[in-house]
Protein backbone atom coordinates (compact mmCIF):
# COMPACT_ATOMS: atom_id res chain seq x y z
CA UNK A 1 0.00 0.00 0.00
CA UNK A 2 1.32 3.41 -0.95
CA UNK A 3 1.20 6.12 1.52
CA UNK A 4 0.41 9.38 0.37
CA UNK A 5 1.87 11.97 2.43
CA UNK A 6 0.50 15.72 2.40
CA UNK A 7 2.62 18.15 3.21
CA UNK A 8 1.67 21.61 4.80
CA UNK A 9 2.48 25.19 3.84
CA UNK A 10 4.24 24.02 0.85
CA UNK A 11 3.82 26.77 -2.07
CA UNK A 12 3.40 23.93 -4.35
CA UNK A 13 1.31 22.19 -2.95
CA UNK A 14 -1.21 24.58 -2.10
CA UNK A 15 -0.66 25.75 -5.83
CA UNK A 16 -1.72 22.37 -7.26
CA UNK A 17 -4.71 22.73 -4.55
CA UNK A 18 -5.49 26.25 -5.25
CA UNK A 19 -5.38 26.95 -9.26
CA UNK A 20 -8.02 24.81 -10.03
CA UNK A 21 -10.26 26.05 -7.74
CA UNK A 22 -9.87 30.13 -8.59
CA UNK A 23 -10.12 28.68 -12.18
CA UNK A 24 -13.72 26.93 -11.69
CA UNK A 25 -14.72 29.93 -9.27
CA UNK A 26 -13.84 32.09 -11.38
CA UNK A 27 -15.69 30.31 -14.63
CA UNK A 28 -18.75 29.76 -12.35
CA UNK A 29 -19.14 33.76 -12.02
CA UNK A 30 -18.45 34.14 -15.56
CA UNK A 31 -21.46 32.02 -16.33
CA UNK A 32 -23.70 34.19 -14.13
CA UNK A 33 -23.37 37.06 -17.04
CA UNK A 34 -24.08 35.55 -19.90
CA UNK A 35 -27.46 36.50 -19.92
CA UNK A 36 -26.19 40.27 -19.77
CA UNK A 37 -24.81 39.38 -23.56
CA UNK A 38 -21.54 40.81 -21.58
CA UNK A 39 -18.33 38.77 -21.44
CA UNK A 40 -16.27 38.29 -18.94
CA UNK A 41 -13.11 40.45 -20.72
CA UNK A 42 -16.00 42.97 -21.14
CA UNK A 43 -17.07 43.19 -18.20
CA UNK A 44 -13.14 43.58 -17.39
CA UNK A 45 -12.59 46.30 -19.15
CA UNK A 46 -16.08 48.15 -17.94
CA UNK A 47 -14.95 48.16 -14.45
CA UNK A 48 -11.65 49.02 -15.21
CA UNK A 49 -12.94 51.96 -17.52
CA UNK A 50 -15.83 52.71 -14.67
CA UNK A 51 -13.21 53.04 -12.31
CA UNK A 52 -10.42 55.41 -13.76
CA UNK A 53 -12.69 57.66 -16.13
CA UNK A 54 -10.89 59.38 -18.67
CA UNK A 55 -8.94 56.40 -19.11
CA UNK A 56 -7.19 55.95 -22.64
CA UNK A 57 -7.09 53.44 -24.67
CA UNK A 58 -3.12 52.86 -24.90
CA UNK A 59 -3.51 52.89 -21.11
CA UNK A 60 -6.17 50.40 -20.80
CA UNK A 61 -4.54 47.90 -22.79
CA UNK A 62 -1.39 48.48 -20.92
CA UNK A 63 -3.71 48.10 -17.60
CA UNK A 64 -5.20 44.92 -19.05
CA UNK A 65 -2.01 43.17 -20.67
CA UNK A 66 -2.86 43.18 -24.09
CA UNK A 67 -1.89 44.82 -26.97
CA UNK A 68 -3.12 48.39 -28.97
CA UNK A 69 -4.97 46.38 -31.40
CA UNK A 70 -6.23 43.62 -29.45
CA UNK A 71 -7.54 46.30 -26.95
CA UNK A 72 -8.78 48.14 -29.68
CA UNK A 73 -11.15 45.53 -31.30
CA UNK A 74 -12.98 45.28 -27.74
CA UNK A 75 -13.34 48.61 -27.59
CA UNK A 76 -15.10 49.33 -30.97
CA UNK A 77 -17.49 45.95 -29.67
CA UNK A 78 -18.38 48.15 -26.27
CA UNK A 79 -18.84 51.32 -28.08
CA UNK A 80 -21.15 49.56 -30.69
CA UNK A 81 -22.92 47.87 -27.99
CA UNK A 82 -23.40 51.69 -26.52
CA UNK A 83 -21.73 50.39 -23.27
CA UNK A 84 -19.05 52.97 -23.29
CA UNK A 85 -17.81 56.62 -25.43
CA UNK A 86 -15.13 58.36 -26.24
CA UNK A 87 -14.57 61.85 -25.01
CA UNK A 88 -12.02 64.28 -26.32
CA UNK A 89 -10.30 65.96 -23.26
CA UNK A 90 -10.33 69.79 -23.33
CA UNK A 91 -6.75 70.20 -24.70
CA UNK A 92 -8.13 68.39 -27.78
CA UNK A 93 -4.69 65.58 -27.61
CA UNK A 94 -6.10 63.10 -25.65
CA UNK A 95 -9.29 61.14 -26.22
CA UNK A 96 -10.52 59.21 -22.81
CA UNK A 97 -13.14 56.63 -22.35
CA UNK A 98 -16.28 56.51 -19.82
CA UNK A 99 -19.37 54.31 -19.41
CA UNK A 100 -22.82 55.32 -20.72
CA UNK A 101 -25.56 55.39 -18.70
CA UNK A 102 -26.35 51.76 -20.46
CA UNK A 103 -22.67 50.82 -19.33
CA UNK A 104 -23.22 51.44 -15.87
CA UNK A 105 -26.65 49.73 -15.04
CA UNK A 106 -25.11 46.44 -17.32
CA UNK A 107 -22.06 46.82 -14.60
CA UNK A 108 -24.48 47.60 -11.92
CA UNK A 109 -26.55 44.29 -13.18
CA UNK A 110 -23.06 41.97 -13.04
CA UNK A 111 -21.91 42.71 -9.80
CA UNK A 112 -25.74 41.83 -8.52
CA UNK A 113 -26.06 38.69 -10.04
CA UNK A 114 -22.02 37.80 -9.01
CA UNK A 115 -22.74 38.93 -5.54
CA UNK A 116 -25.98 37.05 -5.11
CA UNK A 117 -24.08 33.66 -6.56
CA UNK A 118 -21.73 34.24 -4.23
CA UNK A 119 -24.15 34.94 -1.35
CA UNK A 120 -25.94 31.78 -2.17
CA UNK A 121 -22.89 29.89 -1.86
CA UNK A 122 -21.59 31.24 1.36
CA UNK A 123 -25.01 30.62 2.95
CA UNK A 124 -24.65 26.88 2.53
CA UNK A 125 -21.58 27.10 4.43
CA UNK A 126 -20.69 26.24 7.94
CA UNK A 127 -20.35 29.50 10.20
CA UNK A 128 -16.59 28.37 10.79
CA UNK A 129 -16.27 27.66 6.88
CA UNK A 130 -16.83 30.91 6.02
CA UNK A 131 -14.91 32.34 8.65
CA UNK A 132 -12.14 30.40 7.16
CA UNK A 133 -12.83 32.02 3.42
CA UNK A 134 -13.47 35.44 5.00
CA UNK A 135 -9.35 34.81 6.89
CA UNK A 136 -7.84 33.97 3.41
CA UNK A 137 -9.10 36.93 1.97
CA UNK A 138 -6.50 39.58 2.59
CA UNK A 139 -3.85 37.02 1.88
CA UNK A 140 -5.28 36.15 -1.83
CA UNK A 141 -4.93 40.30 -2.66
CA UNK A 142 -1.41 39.81 -1.56
CA UNK A 143 -1.25 37.39 -4.76
CA UNK A 144 -2.16 39.92 -7.11
CA UNK A 145 0.71 42.15 -5.92
CA UNK A 146 0.23 46.06 -7.53
CA UNK A 147 -2.69 45.61 -9.04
Amino acid sequence: MKLMIRVVNDPMTIAGRLRPVLLRLARELRREIHSLGVTGGQVSLLAAIGNNPGITASELAERERVSAPGMSGQLVRLEAAKLIERNRASDRRRIGLSLTPEGHKVLKSVRKKRTAWLVERLERLKPDERESIEGSIDALEKLLGDE
